[in-house]
């Protein structure tokens, strides 16, 4: 090692003269280029292969998407045949008008709305209030109970089929719209996902500051969690909407044809003694438009809530 890198302490020791001192030390800018990142500060540009590699990507994922719209707009002759169409028909609109009869998508639509939208916003606002609670408060048999949740995701659901359904039964819900939504209100991934995501993003110093200033534990929750939780509970907003729309196990059980949700409803279109795989797929369409309008009109927020989630953790 050198002595020109170790600092050095000047000392004038005159009589009569104040002490001085003086370091020298590195330059900023040295010590700069000493700890400095190689690829730090450059903008990287995606190269062919990348692009391409995308391309295949977003083709694989549109393709079911392609095939769904080309499969509605034939009839059912042309479709099983082989090799199968790959270009639009010209039925497209009479296939979705005769789908959308006969199974009787307008109040099943309206159903899988009430019941989408009403176990998305309870999942996120009690995954929410438990996620904060087991990130940041401090309480006897916290971690018991932490516990407890994280093992209720390894008990399949169809143990509890029929229980629940006696329970649903007992309360006067059979047929109805409460037997769906009541035991989805909350789930344990939910709660396991915020807690994680607050336990990094929320600092202490934010809640204690709250607990200085005489606020209770609502009031933190309302004014300080709320806005840092924002881009997770987008997230978990959308999964928990699109996973209440396409369930079918539970409402095909507790619910019939009089009052169905959409994928019960389109059971309907299958019930022949010859299936029109055409009619079905016109179905299938109608009961995917929802979703895709949902996401072209949120996507940007919830893209966004992302990228947001990874800069904070």
């Amino acid at each position: 090692m050198t002595t020109d890198s170790i600092p050095v302490q000047a000392t004038d020791t005159r009589p009569g003269t104040a002490r001085k001192t003086r370091k020298a030390t590195p330059s900023g800018e040295r010590r700069r280029r000493l700890f400095r990142h190689p690829g730090a500060g450059r903008q990287h540009h995606a190269g062919p292969v990348a692009y391409i590699l995308l391309g295949l990507a977003a083709l694989v994922s549109l393709f079911p998407l392609y095939w769904t719209m080309v499969a509605a707009s034939t009839d059912n002759t042309r479709v099983t045949q082989t090799p199968p169409p790959f270009l639009p028909g010209p039925h497209l609109l009479e296939n979705l008008g005769k789908a959308w009869q006969d199974a009787a998508l307008g109040k099943a639509m309206l159903n899988s709305l009430i019941v989408a939208g009403v176990i998305a916003l309870s999942t996120v606002l009690f995954a929410t209030l438990a996620g904060f609670a087991f990130a940041k408060l401090r309480f006897k048999g916290r971690n018991i109970l932490l516990m407890l949740v994280i093992g209720t995701m390894m008990v399949p659901p169809q143990l509890g089929v029929v229980p629940l359904f006696m329970m649903m039964t007992e309360l006067g819900w059979g047929q109805k719209l409460p037997a769906v939504i009541f035991p989805t209100l909350v789930s344990a991934v939910g709660v396991f996902f915020m807690r994680q995501y607050l336990a990094e993003a929320l600092p202490d110093e934010l809640v204690e500051a709250g607990r200085v200033d005489g606020a209770h534990s609502l009031r933190i929750f309302w004014s300080i969690v709320l806005p840092i939780a924002r881009p997770p509970m987008a997230v978990l907003f959308m999964i928990t909407f699109v996973h209440a729309w396409n369930d079918f196990f539970w409402p095909f059980i507790v619910l019939d044809m009089t009052n169905p949700t959409v994928p019960v409803a389109l059971t309907q279109l299958s019930a022949g003694y010859v299936r029109d795989q055409s009619l079905i797929m016109a179905g299938a369409l109608l009961g995917t438009l929802p979703l895709l309008a949902l996401f072209i009109v949120f996507g940007r927020q919830i893209v966004g809530g992302i990228m947001q989630g990874a800069v904070k953790g």
